[in-house]
């Protein structure tokens, strides 16, 4: 686990100069030392799960507010007032207008991990991506504002920032990424639609070719030329496939499929949740991927498919969309910050 000691320091610091005083009696030492954590629109798709994933962690303390006071200003900022770290799941103008809140605590505000799109390429914000780059896990225990990367662009960089990084791939490339996912991605209305039986079983969208992830995927990416982003909906509740198509005597010293798969495997050789998987594994059974086989978890999958007398490769990234593309990633990035095992 990143952390960096002086954070964990200040972290529990404050917890303890909150909460000493506040409480007494026995029932006081059971929360007093541990990071308190404010969910921020705990009622949405991701606040619920990333609140029922901290409810198995013992090591911190979740605090809740009112129903009737969630949208209370004074009463969020006096909670925000009493924790060290607030979670955002909220709509991405909700999210701007949440950080606000916090900065008008000045020295005692909290800090802030943004499940939203609203602060993902923005100055003074670190992308929760620990795995992106070798120094990005530490980057995050310092940082006090931390915005919870997307669960398209998660795959799409994992896929692509290490072939750039290792100038396989030029950051000019024409780069397409498809992929599906689950439809609890995609908000109230499109949870209801599918779970009501009225939507389609299958559906492209985003065709405006403007979706809010592309300027996190190419910016962490390492792109110079906007990649093209074609987002789809399959009618299951959770699950996604990322995928890249490459013609490879397009690319610099016209690698093999092994050559992209050998980068993926050789960066990440010591992550925990991201995990290359080689092209002929029996899981990818008769060249078919579930996108339903990660779910519940954390982890990120990640393949080179290849195919030498045309030239093509696939690059392939598999996750929960619920998990590591969201709740899964901000519990663990919850972790890093706080300095406690998740």
């Amino acid at each position: 686990m990143h952390m960096a000691v002086t954070t964990l320091g200040k972290t529990l610091g404050k917890t303890l100069g909150k909460t000493l005083g506040k409480q007494a009696g026995p029932a006081a030492d059971s929360t007093r030392n541990k990071p308190a954590i404010f969910i921020d629109g705990e009622a949405g798709t991701t606040g619920i799960e990333i609140r029922d994933r901290l409810a198995r962690i013992e090591s911190v303390d979740v605090r809740a507010i009112a129903p009737d006071k969630r949208k209370d200003p004074s009463a969020r900022r006096a909670l925000m007032a009493e924790v060290d770290l607030v979670i955002l799941c909220l709509p991405d103008e909700a999210a701007k207008e949440a950080v606000a809140l916090a900065d008008e605590l000045g020295a005692d505000a909290p800090r802030i991990l943004d499940a939203s799109s609203a602060h993902r390429v923005c100055e003074g914000w670190t992308f929760g991506f620990p795995e992106m780059a070798a120094a990005q896990g530490d980057a995050i225990a310092r940082s006090r504002r931390v915005s919870n990367p997307g669960c398209y662009p998660t795959g799409g960089i994992a896929l692509l920032r290490p072939l750039v990084e290792a100038k396989l791939m030029p950051p000019d490339y024409p780069v397409t990424v498809n992929a599906v996912s689950g439809y609890s991605g995609g908000g109230r209305s499109m949870i209801e639609a599918y779970e009501s039986g009225t939507a389609p079983p299958f559906e492209l969208y985003g065709l405006g070719l403007e979706h809010k992830h592309v300027p996190e995927l190419q910016k962490y990416s390492k792109l110079s030329r906007r990649p093209i982003f074609a987002p789809s909906i399959g009618n299951f509740r959770k699950g996604m496939l990322v995928s890249v198509p490459v013609h490879l005597d397009t690319l610099p010293g016209k690698p093999c499929a092994q050559d992209l798969e050998a980068v993926l495997a050789t960066h990440y050789a010591d992550a925990t949740w991201v995990k290359v998987i080689k092209a002929d594994d029996p899981s990818a059974r008769a060249g078919r991927l579930d996108a339903l086989a990660l779910n519940d978890t954390n982890l990120l999958e990640l393949r080179v498919f290849g195919n030498a007398r045309h030239g093509h490769a696939v690059l392939v990234a598999r996750l929960d969309n619920l998990g590591k593309g969201a709740s899964g990633a901000a519990v663990q990035n919850i972790g890093i910050m706080l300095g406690v095992e998740t």
